[in-house]
């Protein structure tokens, strides 16, 4: 299913998916299973679906921008692969598997290519270990962490048993550090992140941000989608997304509405700035 497809399938509904774990709590929506829920999956309850409703209703385009940010994502990761020679990619803040997804794209252009991929929802990791399977030649692996552990990351067992830490690595922080609060520090979280990455390694980042809002609309959208949300969402100006980027070397466009990043093959018009309200930018560390 394209992704145009999936997202034409937004507000189906259908029946609750299976519960087997305690640690789901269905009663508050999650940010992986929202963003499920707006591309037209069935992995999410009925409390994603009132919180993507109520985030719809304050911003009608975000079904666009979910899209768009899928997007960015092939995008990145085909550049990463095939015009920089990435072989390994860590790919933070995973979500319910919707094709194409990181290692499908990446193994495309090369069979031998390695993926690590990192969640803190058991739903997600469910779904990553029964679909997200990589080719013969490569690798794919799954951890159960929070992005506000990077040394947990970093010193997983299975990212070590997958990356080369000496090789150059793709970090893939699509659409998660705005569910990370100024009190966590997440610049000192990418900066902790990047530190442990070799020279040609690469960081791809996509944010959203209230830069194209006004402040009434910023307001409902950030009201609407913290209410009875597991993490909240913390809208960011260009400025401070490219503060995420102090000390690397940004690769052209440079940070720009995520529609508009190495577009040219895409569908014509791109979405507005305004619809999509993010932005995205790739960067390599020197």
């Amino acid at each position: 299913m394209s992704e145009g497809e999936a997202a034409s399938r937004v507000g189906s509904g259908g029946a609750e998916p299976r519960v087997d774990t305690p640690r789901i709590d269905i009663s508050v929506a999650h940010p992986a299973r929202r963003y499920d829920y707006w591309l037209g999956g069935k992995d999410n309850f009925a409390a994603d679906r009132e919180s993507g409703d109520a985030v719809a209703a304050a911003f009608p385009t975000i079904r666009t921008a979910i899209v768009e940010n899928r997007r960015f994502l092939r995008r990145a990761v085909t550049h990463l692969a095939r015009d920089f020679g990435v072989r390994q990619f860590l790919d933070i803040g995973t979500g319910i598997p919707t094709s194409p997804n990181t290692h499908q794209v990446a193994q495309s252009f090369a069979p031998d290519a390695r993926i690590v991929y990192v969640d803190n929802d058991p739903i997600v990791l469910a779904h990553a270990r029964a679909l997200l399977t990589g080719t013969q030649e490569g690798a794919t692996a799954y951890i159960d962490a929070d992005l506000r552990d990077p040394d947990g990351i970093i010193a997983h067992p299975e990212l070590r048993r997958t990356i080369d830490l000496s090789r150059p690595v793709g970090l893939m922080l699509v659409a998660i550090l705005h569910f990370i609060a100024d009190s966590d520090d997440p610049r000192g979280i990418v900066a902790h992140l990047v530190g442990a990455l070799p020279s040609g390694s690469y960081v791809a980042l996509t944010h959203g941000t209230a830069d194209h809002m006004s402040a009434e609309e910023s307001g409902v959208v950030t009201n609407a989608s913290n209410g009875n949300v597991a993490v909240d969402l913390h809208l960011r100006t260009r400025r401070q997304f490219t503060d995420f980027l102090t000390g690397l070397d940004i690769v052209e466009p440079g940070v720009v509405p995520l529609a508009e990043w190495r577009a040219d093959g895409e569908e014509q018009p791109r979405p507005s700035k305004e619809d999509v309200s993010m932005w995205g930018a790739v960067a390599r560390v020197p």
